[in-house]
């Protein structure tokens, strides 16, 4: 089926240019790092871990896409999301992938990383990470490619792949505690010290990694005539509302805690990432950013005529994507290490080569994610599974998107199958 993914329209051809120069453009820096060192990242003695680790902490979260379609599917049958679970199974594929690889990018050596594997420490929470990650990318990538040939060949899937995506769930929701407890669990940290980590790991991730999969979905079926309902979407946008609350409300529960017992470990943090520290304060503007998205985000998505229109349903998204990425691609992270152990303040400044690499990472993702939908793409175009083609009005000038056929490629259309295929 990986033959799919080697033709397409001059957009999917273009788009996939792009990522890899991206690519290029990282392995380029990657290597600039390994030659001298760390040392070209911003992080320090003060702050270990920066933009790599706090990535590979929100891309945990963007994971949760495929379970928050897998529960309602497989556990409770509601087959509106039929659709949809292997587009978000493969997300969860290529979120966990990137993950993985800003793990290897913030060591010093990547080869450390056998070290988890020949000398097996089930005492670190670390060991336990690396077990839920392979094995939630691995049964993933099976379910959705078992999935994907047996539409091909026009069967129904084999059983085992429906007790498959039933261990899938909890797997996924341990790839959430595990590296919420790798934080909690750090006793010297005091804004990091909560028993509710877990709890904010898996509101945050069941928001963003549904709403980048709708957002997903539509380009998708704008682009690919991708076969999603209406029905889906909303039902998917609900999800995302009500775990977007449950998250900034464990965030109010911290801000309570941490001032109204005047605790001034956890206190600092919070003052440094919303009002500034001894004079540091250059977190400020884009935390206060994250808060209007968190906010704004929820209230157009609470509104069902609002959340029904996609005009106003992509940007509700969108805002509720980077209130996340925000807070734990930034916020939780970074400023876990404020004030340091001398409770001096010491910022974090990413150095131009640190985020080129971040780009080359994120790039290698999204190649695997388009790979992915390409084929599943492909697989539906065969059975014949795509949306009906919108007509024109007659006389109506051709425009991009417009849904006109040409040489059996719908006009603007990047990732839908060439006739000759």
């Amino acid at each position: 089926m990986l033959e799919k993914a080697l033709r397409g329209s001059k957009g999917y051809y273009a788009w996939v240019g792009i990522l890899l120069l991206g690519i290029v453009a990282g392995v380029a820096a990657y290597a600039n790092q390994l030659a001298n060192g760390l040392t070209l990242t911003g992080m320090s003695r003060d702050v270990s871990w920066g933009l790599y680790i706090s990535q590979f902490v929100f891309l945990v979260g963007v994971a949760a896409s495929g379970v928050m379609v897998a529960i309602p599917y497989y556990l409770h049958h509601f087959k509106t999301y039929a659709k949809i679970v292997v587009i978000g199974e493969f997300m969860a594929v290529a979120a966990v992938l990137t993950a993985v690889l800003f793990i290897v990018v913030d060591l010093g050596q990547p080869m450390r990383v056998l070290n988890v594997i020949l000398f097996p420490t089930p005492n670190s929470i670390l060991f336990w990470d690396m077990c839920v990650l392979s094995s939630y990318l691995v049964v993933n990538l099976v379910i959705g490619w078992t999935v994907l040939g047996a539409e091909k060949k026009g069967f129904p899937p084999p059983r085992w792949t429906h007790v498959l995506s039933i261990i899938a769930i909890p797997l996924a929701i341990g790839i959430h505690t595990v590296t919420a407890f790798l934080i909690s669990g750090l006793a010297g940290r005091e804004y990091w010290l909560t028993a509710i980590m877990a709890a904010r790991f898996l509101a945050s991730a069941f928001a963003a990694g549904p709403a980048l999969l709708i957002v997903l979905c539509l380009v998708l079926r704008k682009t690919a005539r991708f076969n999603v309902s209406d029905k889906a979407i909303d039902s998917l946008a609900k999800t995302v509302c009500y775990a977007m609350i449950a998250n900034v409300f464990f965030f109010i529960l911290e801000v309570f805690t941490a001032f109204y017992s005047n605790m001034p470990g956890h206190k600092a943090p919070i003052e440094y990432l919303f009002f500034g520290l001894d004079g540091h304060a250059q977190l400020v503007p884009v935390m206060w950013l994250a808060a209007v998205l968190a906010i704004g985000g929820i209230l157009l998505l609470l509104v069902p005529k609002l959340r029904r229109s996609h005009k106003v349903l992509v940007p509700a998204l969108a805002a509720v994507f980077f209130a996340c990425l925000i807070d734990k691609g930034l916020g939780l992270v970074l400023g876990g290490f404020v004030p340091n152990s001398f409770e001096q303040v010491v910022e974090y400044i990413p150095n131009p080569n640190e985020l080129l690499v971040i780009v080359g990472v994120y790039s290698i993702g999204a190649l695997a994610l388009t790979v992915l939908c390409k084929v599943a793409v492909g697989v539906r175009a065969e059975n014949g599974d795509l949306a009906p083609v919108p007509v024109a009005p007659k006389g109506a000038g051709a425009e991009a998107g417009d849904g006109r056929a040409e040489g059996g490629v719908a006009v603007g259309g990047a990732l839908e199958e060439p006739a000759a295929s």
